[in-house]
């Protein structure tokens, strides 16, 4: 977690442009727990992708994946969870597998980033939950089985998960997190709709070498994973 990633006129226009959204297509009066939507025509003006190209958010990002180059994002999802919800997850997940692309393969990516548009700086405000380690586990597992059990199994991984934790932050902070890292969304009990958009960021080569990225979990992360050599 980054903090303070987003700020001022940023993260203003953000919350005024998911004000339209719900204005234009409003949850049911009813709706408890997750409400989603998503922006397929992204213009270079859309004011929740400056969240991401107008911040620091698009430096770090390009310090991750160095040398590649990113991908223009594609699709951004608004995720909003509407309180009173009560949900505890029963295990973790990954994006992008149900449905697959539309040529079959699984629609994988480099990085998920996560911001914040709204507190959550304690548990159960509808905090992401991620099981840590688990972006290894499961590329171990499917350097195994082949990449191929990434559909065969989708969209949760055969495998063993750790305890899980909840991902606390205030708005403007900035999560960035690996793709095979298993996550899932909880409860919110808090009193206010908690507000994130989500970038499913990927590099320019990613689309022809998904089998290895799901693999070998630092292969378009050289950067991090110098680093993880250095503090060893």
């Amino acid at each position: 977690m980054v903090p303070s990633v987003v700020c001022g006129d940023l993260l203003r226009a953000a919350l005024r442009e998911i004000d339209r959204l719900t204005a234009e297509c409003p949850p049911p009066p009813d709706k408890r727990g997750f409400h989603f939507y998503w922006c397929n025509k992204i213009t270079p003006l859309d004011p929740l992708l400056a969240c991401l190209t107008e911040s620091p958010a698009i430096d770090l990002v390009r310090s991750a994946i160095a040398p590649h180059a990113l991908e223009q994002p594609r699709q951004i999802q608004v995720s909003l969870n509407i309180p009173p919800w009560s949900h505890r997850p029963g295990g973790p997940h990954l994006d992008g597998l149900t449905p697959p692309e539309p040529d079959g393969r699984p629609s994988t990516f480099t990085l998920l980033a996560g911001l914040f548009l709204t507190d959550q700086a304690a548990e159960d405000m509808g905090n992401l939950w991620v099981w840590p380690g688990t972006h290894l586990v499961n590329a171990a597992h499917f350097r195994g089985r082949g990449a191929e059990a990434l559909l065969a199994e989708a969209p949760y991984p055969q495998t063993a998960f750790s305890n899980p934790v909840q991902v606390l932050g205030n708005a403007g902070d900035l999560l960035l997190a690996h793709y095979l890292l298993g996550h899932n969304m909880g409860g919110n009990l808090a009193n206010a709709v908690r507000k994130v958009i989500y970038f499913r960021l990927r590099t320019q080569t990613h689309r022809e070498h998904w089998q290895d990225y799901v693999k070998d979990p630092f292969q378009e992360l050289a950067p991090i994973r110098g680093a993880l050599a250095e503090a060893d």
